[in-house]
Formats: structure tokens, sequence, C-alpha cells
């Protein structure tokens, strides 16, 4: 007979107007896997298992997937895995981003729809981790994040390399004619070696470092590399803790509040953390209705200084930070900056987690407060005339001779244009000017890629130019660098002041008053936005649809409007 607080396969029946028939027949086809009565009568632990053969990042999850079912099965529960969507990040077109809140989606759906009494989140790669805080902060179903871990950098010649901020070091090389075909060929084949995300403080390890912060993943195990055993040891404790999870009912909107929200902001801000960080948060925030200010961020970026020493912005690796002591000695040395009372899913505050003995930190890569790497965040929003909702910056990747300078645009109006203009001879660009890519944002039709990393130009690279201010309305990698302006907003293709930008128009950057402004008169501006051409058709069917019809701004978080806030289901 059903019950009024049902575990396990009781819960959520399907349908058939008799609740008993339901559970009868529910547990007639569990017996066909195998299970005994007396495993069917313990609480579900479900395992979102998003893991694929088009994502190297997750190829070692059925180890891992394991491991969770182990802690589980020690801990009383039944264990339960079940698929979601993929995302692997070079695999899919236009971008994974496009895909994220599609996976949030399933995640959620299936998370609520199945009989779970808590769920293990299983992802890594850079998309997956948001899409599953997301979905499990709508669905409120009690649930533990399990990071994939990072891969390990290996030895190459005289110097270790790790995908990908190393990629991106040696294609520049390649393109500026100091490496030949052959070496480049060589350096491929050796930059991603084991399974994990990438090896540096991209945007994987950054959504790890914030899970983690978050109070989503347990103490500890946002920068295990996914090779270590470790690993699979913080694997069968996450199992272990879903069940307890599963006792007490904490849910996800106990953890993630405004105050965790913060402190995981003041993470982000003190490892150099990748700028696609500041949408996924946005939009796991916004799943609860909590709105995150980008004036409120450079409040915080002014005191927040950054700790370590990770690549892009460093020298060292994750592996280097995992054995550092990670995000925990990040997490002391904020400690009087972080709101303590923050609920973790071990159901101990932060305060608690923190008033444990410290372990060993190695001082070359995670610093004192008291004598940073800068004495400033990684980020800065930016705000004026061009993005008057603003922009980001990673200045802790960028050139500070930049950060107060004035130049000449020059424009590519979209990716076809920049990729067929850019290393044109003939281009007429110097390195005082600002590169500017228009139509690249969320409602592009592009999906908003990774494209606002605009190369140096061909000839500028050959001549040895390093780095130029580059402004879009796209995002960059998490593992580039350079003086990149991204997320403009509102953009290009939403009728935002990027879109009227031509060749030859001054745009003045300064990093001190937090300004970028388009130095071109308002009557000029009207003129060139009554001559703007219509938008392209939009798609007509299916998710790109939905997309398109739905999703919001960079500010928002590139969330579907329809998801935000928590609402009924």
């Amino acid at each position: 007979m059903t019950t009024d607080n049902p575990i396990g396969l009781a819960r959520g029946l399907t349908n058939y107007g008799d609740p008993d028939f339901s559970l009868y027949l529910r547990r007639s086809f569990a017996r066909s896997m195998g299970y005994s009565e007396t495993m069917l009568q313990r609480p579900v632990i479900g395992i979102a298992n998003s893991a694929s053969g088009i994502n190297n990042c997750h190829r070692h999850f059925p180890e891992l997937i394991d491991a969770v079912k182990r802690g589980v099965l020690a801990a009383g529960g039944l264990p339960l895995d079940f698929p979601t969507v993929s995302l692997g990040e070079v695999y899919l077109n236009p971008t994974s981003m496009m895909y994220r809140n599609l996976m949030s989606i399933d995640t959620e759906e299936m998370v609520r729809a199945q009989p779970l009494d808590a769920v293990v989140l299983v992802g890594g790669c850079d998309k997956t981790v948001p899409a599953q805080l997301m979905g499990a902060a709508s669905a409120n179903v009690p649930a533990i994040q399990l990071i994939a871990g990072p891969m390990m950098a290996m030895r190459f010649e005289n110097e270790r390399l790790g995908a990908c901020t190393d990629c991106r070091r040696f294609w520049a090389q390649f393109r500026a004619g100091t490496i030949d075909a052959l070496r480049i060929r060589a350096i491929e084949g050796n930059l991603a070696v084991t399974a994990g995300t990438c090896a540096v403080m991209g945007t994987a390890s950054t959504m790890a470092c914030i899970a983690e912060t978050l109070g989503m993943a347990l103490p500890g195990t946002a920068a295990i590399p996914a090779v270590h055993a470790d690993r699979l040891r913080a694997a069968e404790a996450s199992g272990a803790a879903a069940m307890a999870l599963a006792k007490s009912r904490l849910t996800p909107d106990r953890i993630i509040t405004p105050q965790s929200v913060e402190n995981a902001l003041r993470m982000l801000l003190a490892i150099g953390g990748s700028t696609n960080a500041i949408i996924h948060l946005a939009a796991v925030a916004g799943r609860r209705g909590i709105e995150i200010s980008l004036k409120r961020l450079n409040e915080l970026s002014d005191t927040t200084p950054v700790l370590v020493d990770l690549k892009p912005t460093g020298q060292y690796y994750m592996e280097d930070f995992n054995a550092a002591g990670g995000v925990g000695a990040v997490l002391r040395e904020l400690q009087p900056l972080l709101h303590l009372d923050c609920m973790t899913v071990t159901g101990e505050t932060l305060g608690q987690r923190l008033s444990a003995p410290a372990g060993y930190v190695d001082r070359n890569i995670v610093r004192p407060r008291s004598e940073p790497f800068l004495p400033y965040g990684g980020l800065v929003a930016l705000f004026g005339s061009l993005a008057p909702r603003g922009a980001i910056l990673k200045r802790s990747a960028a050139d500070p001779k930049l950060f107060e300078s004035e130049g000449r645009a020059v424009v590519f109006s979209s990716l076809e244009d920049l990729s067929a203009r850019i290393d044109d001879p003939g281009l007429d660009v110097t390195p005082q000017d600002f590169l500017v890519l228009q139509n690249a944002g969320p409602k592009s039709g592009t999906g908003m890629p990774e494209a606002g990393y605009l190369p140096i130009p061909g000839k500028l690279a050959k001549a040895g130019v390093k780095d130029m201010v580059r402004i879009s309305d796209a995002r960059m990698s998490g593992t580039a660098f350079g003086t990149i302006v991204l997320h403009v907003t509102p953009e290009a293709a939403d009728g935002g002041p990027l879109a009227l930008v031509r060749t030859g128009d001054r745009i003045k950057l300064s990093v001190r008053d937090r300004r970028i402004e388009l130095m071109v008169a308002e009557d000029e501006l009207g003129r060139r936005r009554n001559a703007l051409p219509p938008r392209p058709s939009a798609p007509t069917r299916g998710y790109r649809k939905l997309y398109m019809d739905h999703v919001l701004q960079a500010d928002q978080g590139c969330d579907f409007d329809f998801l935000r806030g928590g609402g009924a289901f």
C-alpha cells in the first residue's frame, strides 16, 4: 500500500488512476532487472550520467559511477544511473552554449519525474556542471555535484603541456610563422593525453571551484585530477553523502542562496577564473530568483585579491592547485570576507568546514591574502554608451598598459567576416586599433561562441604583436588571455549599440573608471540605427526556435526567460 511519506520506488508514481497498482507494476518491472525485494525497499539515489562517446572529458565516467554506486550501497541505498544530454565542448555546432539550457531542462525534468530520494550529478565539461546545477536548482530535489576532474599535464620535450592555454599559445606561434605545420601536429598529439577537463583554470575548473564554494560539492573535491585515485574516493563519498541528503531532505534552495552566490563570486575573483562563470553563475542563481548585479561584482572585485597562480594568468596547472591545498586553502584566506553561515551538502555550514585544522598550503601557488598576486579581483564589469547593461574584462589576463586607452575601431560584422579578413595582408589595422566583432551574442544565431578571443591580425602577429584591445558580444574560453572586452550587453543582434559601431569610430576604454564609451554623436547613432538591415529570419521549428524565442542576454545568464525565478511547475 502507498504511504504519505514515500521513499524509493514509491515516490512520484506513474498515474494510472490507481496508486497501489502503479507501485505494484513498478516493482514488478524493477524486479525484471534482477533486484531483490529487499533492495527495492531502499531509498533510490539517482546518478545523472552525462557521459558520451562524443565527450572526451567524461571518458572515465564508467569507473567514476561505479564508485558512486559503491558509496550509495554501503550507506544503505539503491543507486540507479540514468543518461542525460552530454555536451562535449569542442564537438558541438555552433557552440555548446546554445545547448546548455537544453541539458538543464533534461536534468531538471528527469530528476523531478523519476522516483529519486536524492541525485548525484556527474559532470565536468564546461557547460555540463552549470546545466546540472541549473536543473537541480529548479527541480529542488536533494542533490550533490560530483566533478569529472581536470586532466593531468604531461611532459613534452622540455616542458609540461596541458589543454588548453598551451593550445592557444602554440597556435598563436603557428599563425605568426614561428613554428611550422610539422611542429604544430606534434604538439597537437601531446596537449590532451588523459581523461578529464582542461588542465588549467578554464571554465570547467572554475565551475568546479564554484560548485564546491556554493556548497553543492563535497569539500576538497573540485581540483582532484580525473585520473587520481582520490577522484574515485570522492565519488564513493559523494554517493554516501547523497544518502545522507535523502534522509535529511536538504534541498538546493537551502544551499544556493544570495549569500552562497556572493561567496562563489569571491572565489571566482580570487582564482582569476573564467569570464564564462559570470554567465553560468547568473543562470544558476536566477533559477532561485537571485539576481547578480554587475555593479556589485565590481565592489567585490575591488576587495577580493587574486590569490592563485594558475594558467592562463599564471604558470601552474590544476593538479598543482590540488596539491597546494585547493579550494579549501583559498576559502581560508577569504574567510573574513565570506558568509560563513551558508549551508553545504554535508549538512555543515561553511564556517564549520573552515573551523577544521588547515592542511598543507603551497604558497607558490596559493598566496596569503596579505601577499596576493594581484590586489584586486580577476574580473571587472564595464559600463558606458557601448555597453549600457555591462560588459566583462578579465583584467588578470590582460595587459595593464591597455587599461586606459583610446583607439580606432576596426569592425568585423560577423564571424564569417572575421574569418575572411583577419589575415588579409591589406587589412587596414595597427596595434593601437580596437578590434570589434559584432553579431556573436546569444541571439545572433551563432549561440554566443567563444569567438571573443579575436586572433591578432596575421600581419601584426608576424610583426610580433601579442595583444591589443578586442571587443565583442561573444564569449571567450576560460583558457584564453588578452585585453578582451566580452559579453557586451545588449548584443548587436538585439539592437544594442555594438551594432552601430563602424570602422574608424573612436572607442575609449577605462578600467579605472569601469567605462567603455563609443565616441560618436547621438544624432549620428540615430541615423545608423534607422539604417540597420532587418534581422535575418529566425528558426521556425525545434529547439533552435525555442532558444531564439526565449534566450535572455548575458547579464541574466543567457537562460530562458520562462525558467528563471523558481516559478510553479
